[in-house]
């Protein structure tokens, strides 16, 4: 099997194949991700999110951010399995995806763990982490700012967060009040949408 030109392991494509049927038998009953893309599973989701992992394929201690249906996080902690080290702190405070997500790591064997917390009450908890990711929860600027209690100052911590065709506006907003380095990963998905590499975070204002 392969997932945007690489090759995934059959024990990997067993967790993400497992992952998918369990995510589509929760998402009758939970609103995991928009209705509209539950038939596009495989593209719009997880082969999205694997882009995550391909690009920092490190065993590190990850911080998923408003984990939703999983994505990216459990796709993370899915290939972290395989390399029998890392770990992926999943940061959602619905209970009912809560709940989900614990049940997906859990039977997937995936090497992560949730945390039903607001984000802002994350890193007292969490302590320190070498990656952090987010999908679909709020702009660059709103990202950055979840992101600063692990990121500011630490030049080993790197935020990776999924964009749309805005994502230009969104670099300039956030560059209002912030400064960082910044390496763009053109997804391999969705051909005007981006994955932002995120580092070296200093505030401004």
């Amino acid at each position: 099997m392969e997932l945007n030109g690489l090759r995934v392991s059959r024990e990997t494509q067993e967790r993400l194949q497992y992952f998918a049927a369990l995510f589509q038998k929760w998402a009758k009953t939970i609103n995991l991700v928009a209705p509209s893309t539950l038939g596009d599973l495989w593209d719009r989701h997880i082969a999205d999110s694997s882009q995550v992992f391909q690009i920092h394929h490190k065993p590190t201690t990850w911080v998923d951010l408003g984990s939703g249906g999983g994505f990216p996080g459990v796709i993370t902690a899915i290939f972290l399995a395989e390399l029998q080290d890392g770990w992926v702190h999943l940061v959602e405070s619905n209970h009912k995806k809560a709940a989900f997500l614990r049940t997906a790591l859990r039977e997937t064997h995936a090497r992560g763990s949730v945390h039903s917390i607001r984000i802002e009450d994350a890193h007292a908890k969490i302590g320190e982490c070498g990656a952090i990711s987010a999908r679909a929860l709020t702009d660059l600027e709103g990202l950055i700012e979840y992101s600063a209690p692990w990121m500011q100052g630490k030049k080993d911590c790197r935020g990776f967060f999924h964009k749309g065709r805005d994502y230009l506006r969104e670099i300039d907003k956030a560059r209002g009040r912030w400064e960082f380095d910044l390496l763009e990963h053109r997804s391999a998905v969705e051909p005007e949408s981006v994955i932002l590499e995120i580092s070296n975070l200093r505030r401004l204002v």
